[in-house]
């Protein structure tokens, strides 16, 4: 589950992209951005599953093998989706409203109101599918479920980074 938001996301991002690319120079130059990129996501979805198969050893062992995964596969959806968010904002360009701000500057400590925001919401956006993962079955096997059925879509994930690579090395032969 590593590969999937990080996968969809650089799949959207390259679409994106490729209109005012195809405008510049050509669609085989789009290509190549979107074949750079899904190479990074493929290393990016490595390193994501090799830190969360080092987390893994931090989990209590008196809960099952499935359960384990289930959980690290949630937060690591839940951490990317976060991530996601911030690239969205940043993307679009956003800005607070008028009224957030003017409240957080008058807080006499504004940063650290800001930070224990964030601390909330983001706390409380980990805490409550690790709680129901844990203790409700009947979560568990929804996610169990819908992590297996999306697992094949992991394998054409490989399949075009496979792709990806043969453009990579292609273009800058």
């Amino acid at each position: 589950m590593c590969a999937l938001p990080i996968h969809l996301w650089t799949f959207f991002l390259g679409l994106r992209d490729v209109d005012w690319i195809t405008a510049r120079t050509n669609f085989g130059d789009a290509l190549g951005v979107i074949g750079y990129g899904l190479l990074f996501a493929f290393i990016e979805s490595c390193a994501v599953f090799f830190v969360a198969a080092l987390l893994g050893c931090l989990i209590s062992k008196k809960w099952g093998e499935k359960k384990r995964i289930t959980l690290l596969s949630t937060l690591i959806i839940i951490l990317s989706l976060w991530s996601i968010f911030n690239q969205v904002y940043f993307l679009r360009g956003a800005a607070p409203l008028p009224q957030v701000v003017e409240f957080f500057v008058d807080i006499k400590r504004p940063l650290v109101a800001l930070y224990a925001t964030a601390l909330f919401f983001v706390g409380f956006s980990f805490l409550i599918p690790t709680y129901f993962t844990l203790r409700s079955s009947k979560t568990e096997h929804a996610l169990q479920s819908g992590f297996e059925r999306l697992s094949t879509l992991m394998t054409m994930y490989l399949f075009i980074d496979a792709i990806a690579l043969i453009v990579v090395i292609i273009r800058n032969l």
